[in-house]
């Protein structure tokens, strides 16, 4: 399903960084318009917290023509049986680093990182997609390049720990839907689906073993059409019941999720009340599966800002089930464009509006690796080695005046 839509080209350095053709026609998510209470293992309400159903519904009946999400569908959070990555389509021998320029790179940790954004990983390229033969292939591109994926905490935490003549990407997943992340059963056992990007993902890890389960992922809990955290009502064979189970896995495994409203809303729409409760209740929905577990970065549906940005970063929204006020914090905001962002290093590096790298049909990655391959403002990080110093760029000393006669 096609998502965030912003039809903005950014222009850097001569480089073009257009997300969205605006030939192609905005998607649509409709709302669902009501919600039913399932029977037998899926009549637990969804608990946050107390024992209340507060983000089934909307509180305000709050309701998007058809362009965002719908309402969540409560599941339990239990599930018989045990998680495993099917390692059927592994290589038989994990791969040392590939990357034979990294002794030659001059360290600079003021360069740019590239976060790179996937929305659907399916079988073709397309608005939004990208195929899984080519999410394999950036996956091996980003890997021969020196690339080594890091989290965002690492990364707002300037904890940022790599070898030396390496570079750090951070993997930014939207939309949670279910090519992104699916189970399988198989002899009683759920599955990650080796098909789905995340599936890709650690299969590609088992054969590389430099890199660590890391990435970000952006999740809805009340989208429709099989997005509401990485599927639900049978979409795409998704049972609604492994939806906490998968957020479980994601943290378990060293991944860490972000924000992305209830259901895709768009926050330029909406008064303050409503955009403080489409962030506050998926922080809400998200401690259900994970208590405790703090959403550090917002990823902006569409790209748009709400009027109000203050309330892009922070507010609250209170529970009159539960008698409750529900707090955000985001310390990172995600555009949907705009090339490499600055390392937290940079004295002008902003958390608060990160530019990303989307990856879809006609937006590839090479041109931007390329473009950070070479000097300039858009050069990239690369690592001294040694966590605990900032390796800056060597300045050009200027040509010397021709002396006088």
């Amino acid at each position: 399903m096609s998502r965030c839509s912003d039809r903005t080209t950014y222009h850097e350095n001569g480089l073009v960084l257009s997300h969205h053709d605006a030939r192609q026609p905005v998607p649509r998510h409709r709302p669902c318009r009501a919600l039913r209470v399932a029977a037998g293992l899926l009549a637990l309400s969804l608990t946050i917290v107390s024992c209340t159903d507060a983000s089934a519904v909307p509180s305000s009946d709050v309701r998007e023509s058809a362009a965002t999400g719908a309402t969540l569908r409560p599941a339990s959070d239990s599930i018989a049986g045990t998680v495993a990555t099917d390692t059927t389509a592994s290589a038989s021998t994990a791969s040392a680093s590939t990357d034979a320029g990294a002794a030659s790179r001059t360290p600079n940790e003021l360069g740019r990182i590239p976060i790179v954004e996937w929305h659907q990983v399916v079988d073709a390229d397309g608005t939004y997609k990208v195929s899984r033969e080519r999410f394999r292939a950036e996956l091996e591109e980003l890997h021969a390049r020196g690339y080594v994926p890091i989290n965002l905490s690492e990364y707002l935490d300037r904890k940022i720990d790599i070898p030396a003549g390496k570079s750090p990407v951070l993997f930014t997943f939207d939309d949670a839907s279910p090519s992104q992340f699916s189970y399988i059963e198989r002899g009683g056992a759920l599955v990650v689906d080796p098909r789905s990007a995340l599936g890709i993902l650690e299969d590609f890890l088992r054969t590389h073993r430099d890199w660590q389960p890391k990435g970000l992922f952006c999740v809805l809990p009340a989208a429709e059409a099989g997005h509401a955290f990485f599927g639900d009502k049978g979409i795409d064979g998704q049972k609604t019941a492994w939806r906490f189970p998968k957020l479980q896995y994601l943290v378990k495994s060293g991944y860490e999720l972000c924000n992305h409203t209830l259901w895709h809303a768009r926050l330029d729409k909406y008064g303050e009340a409503v955009i403080q409760e489409q962030l506050a209740r998926t922080v809400q929905a998200v401690d259900s599966a994970v208590p405790g577990y703090t959403l550090r970065g917002l990823a902006l549906p569409y790209g748009l800002w709400p009027k109000n940005k203050a309330l892009a970063y922070s507010g609250s929204w209170f529970d009159k089930k539960a008698n409750k006020t529900i707090r955000y914090n985001h310390e990172a905001v995600f555009l949907v464009a705009g090339g490499p962002a600055r390392s937290p290093y940079d004295p002008e590096f902003d958390a608060h509006k990160l530019p990303r790298v989307p990856l879809q049909g006609g937006t590839k990655l090479k041109p931007t690796l390329d473009e950070m391959d070479k000097n300039g403002a858009m050069a990239r990080y690369v690592s001294d080695g040694n966590p605990k110093t900032v390796a800056k760029p060597v300045p050009v000393a200027a040509p010397a005046a021709p002396a006088k006669k």
